[in-house]
């Protein structure tokens, strides 16, 4: 009772949202950009305070020195920087100092200090520090100089020696790509600055950035859910009768429908969008890569949006009806069922603590016991498509995923659960057909896991 309510409740703002006072389109679903804005804002200052202290003390690191420079930028920048900041400024180190570490002190937000050399403070965020040194021209506002070159490694050194740090963490992983942000030139320069004293206390910060990328708020839990319910909302409309007309709409057309109806109303996308068909009596390459989609024809999408630096990925599969028919043929029903009993298998085996090389072990058993022919590929999503976290198998790795899979999964982050089951079908004459699904998930605060909108039980029918 409290899903449907929530749904409808949902389902209601998505429909004010979507119309103006007097019943046409409102083109920004989610605000203005300035809005948004202001969002993000307060995510970022609350995801610091939150997350970030008992992150560092959990894994051991009581400093953390991220430098960067313009378009090089580190993974973790979108973590930890104002939407209104989209490079590094010229070269900003980052520093983050646990000062309560040392006494053992309980972890608060108060513990952790948070420096920028470099660039600005992120609208109040950090502590920027700039030259001391007046700057050889102006523009017109009397600025010091910033922070450049040697002077800016050396006030580095300056702020490492006052605080003394017994372990310095850094982005530097030969396993996550959310961890290596740490580029060979800034490594040179920061090691030659502070000397064998300091570089010798370097750790590979290894988990600590894949977890503060991955955690997420409440307050974003309830954005993404309405962003799950716009994917839905546009899902429905691609796969229907107002944008496919059988015998003439090619699969192409729907992959540019998407694109420009996400941009239209003021979006992005994090990738290409595709759309498949699965046709009666046809393999896929007698198919085409572009075909026109026909009456009897199975249709299947992959999709995202991007908005205030949160993804969405969403795979949704739809039957063309034939004349006469009101419904798709039994057997490819039952092959979105078995679809469906795969995902509550994944959904049931994913818990904190456990690797994704454990639940995807604990998935496949119990999916060979109920004999259904699938593959597992889930992974995170969030600040990134393909987000900061353990792998639950690959396409093409479903033994496991060394290192990737091993990491384990925390609460507060989202997954994207991507798979598929493929089954015989008797009104197709025993064909296989695929049914590949992906819903986005919120593991909350708690651990407990739930579909960030809901999950597709029924195909979508285009003609009806």
């Amino acid at each position: 009772m409290k899903h449907t309510c929530r749904l409808l409740s949902l389902v209601a703002l998505l429909t004010v949202l979507s119309q103006s006072a007097w019943g046409q389109p409102v083109a920004k679903p989610f605000g203005s950009l300035r809005e948004q804005a202001a969002l993000q804002q307060d995510w970022l200052k609350k995801r610091l305070d939150t997350f970030l202290p008992n992150l560092m003390r959990k894994h051991g690191v009581d400093m953390w020195v991220i430098p960067m420079r313009e378009y090089v930028e580190d993974p973790v920048f979108k973590a930890v920087t104002s939407p209104e900041t989209f490079a590094a400024r010229r070269r900003t180190i980052y520093v983050f100092f646990d000062k309560c570490a040392a006494s053992g002190a309980a972890v608060t937000p108060a513990c952790v200090e948070r420096i920028a050399l470099g660039g600005t403070s992120q609208g109040g965020i950090f502590e920027a520090r700039r030259s001391t040194k007046p700057a050889a021209g102006d523009v017109g506002r009397g600025q010091q100089a910033e922070l450049w070159g040697d002077e800016q490694w050396q006030s580095l050194k300056g702020v490492v020696d006052e605080r003394n740090p017994r372990v310095i963490g850094i982005n530097r992983s030969t396993v996550f790509a959310f961890s290596d942000g740490l580029s060979s030139g800034e490594l040179q320069g920061m090691s030659t600055a502070l000397g064998e004293k300091w570089t010798s206390r370097f750790r590979n910060a290894e988990a600590l950035p894949l977890e503060l990328i991955a955690s997420r708020l409440p307050e974003e839990e309830a954005f993404f859910e309405k962003m799950n319910a716009l994917v839905w909302s546009l899902t429905e409309e691609m796969f229907s009768s107002k944008t496919i007309r059988a015998g003439e709409t090619r699969t192409s057309d729907l992959v540019w429908w998407w694109r420009q109806r996400v941009n239209d109303l003021g979006l992005d996308t994090w990738f290409q969008p595709s759309i498949s068909v699965q046709r009666q009596g046809n393999t896929e390459a007698e198919i085409g890569t572009d075909p026109v989609i026909q009456p009897g024809d199975v249709l299947h999408c992959d999709v995202g949006i991007t908005v205030a630096r949160l993804n969405t990925d969403t795979q949704h599969n739809a039957y063309v009806l034939r004349a006469g028919e009101s419904d798709a043929p039994e057997g490819l029903r039952r092959a979105l069922t078995n679809s469906n009993t795969l995902q509550d298998i994944v959904v049931s085996e994913i818990r904190p603590g456990r690797t994704g090389n454990e639940i995807l072990a604990a998935s496949r058993a119990r999916m060979k016991a109920q004999t259904i022919d699938g593959t597992v590929y889930s992974h995170p999503v969030g600040l990134h498509g393909h987000g900061a976290g353990p792998l639950i198998g690959l396409w093409d790795y479903q033994d496991g995923v060394p290192g990737r899979g091993d990491a384990r999964v925390i609460p507060s982050m989202w997954y994207s659960i991507e798979l598929q089951s493929t089954t015989p079908v008797p009104e197709w004459g025993g064909q296989r057909v695929r049914m590949a699904q992906e819903e986005d998930v919120i593991i909350d605060a708690a651990g407990k896991v739930r579909w960030a909108l809901r999950r597709q039980e029924k195909l979508f029918l285009v003609g009806r």
